[in-house]
């Protein structure tokens, strides 16, 4: 079994930003969930070693599939295959399916496949995904591996590292427009700036891509200067994150300016939403992530003043998000290292 980036011992960052920023951000970019990944059976080559042909792993939530493929080839080519197939073996031709036969999206974040499936799980009837109490359950993302014949009519690109590349960039791209309105900050990086934001993601260094992201990323200082205080009955520790506070003149590079936060909304087996979500709503008040849901799945989560319970739960970086969350700042301190925050709706049971 292999794991990612949890004991590495990190130098103090090259940038500048609030602790509880940074602290927030770094909990996102160490997040990792467990995948099983097994070779399909029938596609093995013959004199492979049929006990060892599953490999678990500990996979970080901001990579992407391609980036496993050298260490997923390195155990089948030491373990389970022999010379003559190493020698056939194309790694090009490798591609993913999930157990239930769900054709895996290798532009997609790891960690936005793993909860996909979790939300996914939660509309079918042997689902564990959650519960009453909106718990969710920590279980290997079971994969299944072929060694051939990928659907490039299905899979939109092709499974290298580089198109991976290509994706991931263009996302940067799109958050940065949808953020300020053009995409000046991205294309105004140097490409060495650019090849290292990627380099980042591909050694899972946190201070190699915030270096080069914080010039692209917004703050979390807010444009508001009087934020209205929690109500007096709020017992959440969550309803105003320290970086949040006002704390002096507005910042036209913070959370709280941008013109929109990119945030998509995932349904189970369903269509992916994306709508324009500013910072602020109408009366200056900061937009929460329940009046986010509400105004977009009013069955699901009800408005107020209806008293009728939630149907369902967002999990954002595979945490279920408290409902008074801002949306600015969930985008300056919870969005996915493209840039995105990925909200994914499951059903409460």
């Amino acid at each position: 079994m292999s794991t990612y980036g949890t004991t590495r011992h990190h130098a103090p960052s090259a940038f500048s930003t609030p602790a509880s920023t940074t602290l927030f951000r770094r909990l996102t970019w160490e997040g990792t969930v467990p995948l099983e990944i097994r070779v399909d059976p029938k596609e093995l080559p013959a004199n492979s070693d049929r006990g060892l042909e599953c490999y678990y792993i500990q996979a970080p939530r901001v990579s992407y599939l391609p980036l496993l493929m050298p260490e997923i080839r390195r155990f089948l080519m030491d373990v389970v295959f022999d010379e003559a197939a190493n020698k056939i073996l194309k790694e090009e031709d490798w591609w993913f399916e999930s157990e239930e036969g769900t054709l895996l999206k290798w532009h997609w974040p790891i960690g936005l496949i793993y909860d996909n499936h979790t939300i996914s799980s939660s509309i079918r009837p042997s689902s564990q995904a959650s519960t009453s109490q909106y718990s969710v359950q920590v279980n290997p993302l079971k994969l299944i591996l072929h060694l051939a014949s990928p659907p490039t009519e299905k899979l939109l690109l092709s499974p290298t590292a580089e198109a991976c590349k290509q994706a991931f960039m263009g996302q940067l791209k799109e958050a940065d427009f949808i953020r300020w309105g053009s995409t000046k900050r991205m294309t105004g990086l140097r490409k060495a700036e650019q090849d290292g934001i990627w380099e980042g993601i591909k050694e899972h260094n946190f201070d190699d891509y915030w270096r080069v992201a914080s010039k692209v990323v917004p703050t979390t200082a807010p444009a508001r200067t009087n934020s209205p205080p929690p109500p007096p009955s709020s017992a959440s520790m969550h309803s105003r994150p320290p970086s949040a506070d006002p704390q002096g003149a507005p910042d036209r590079d913070g959370a709280y300016s941008v013109r929109s936060v990119p945030v998509r909304l995932y349904l189970p087996d369903g269509p992916v939403m994306q709508d324009l979500v500013p910072p602020t709503l109408d009366d200056g008040l900061p937009h929460t992530l329940a009046h986010y849901l509400s105004t977009h799945l009013p069955l699901l989560f009800p408005q107020p003043p209806s008293s009728d319970p939630n149907l369902a739960y967002a999990l954002i970086q595979g945490v279920l998000a408290p409902p008074e969350s801002e949306m600015a700042w969930l985008g300056a301190c919870m969005a996915g290292a493209d840039g995105w925050v990925n909200v994914c709706v499951g059903i409460a049971r």
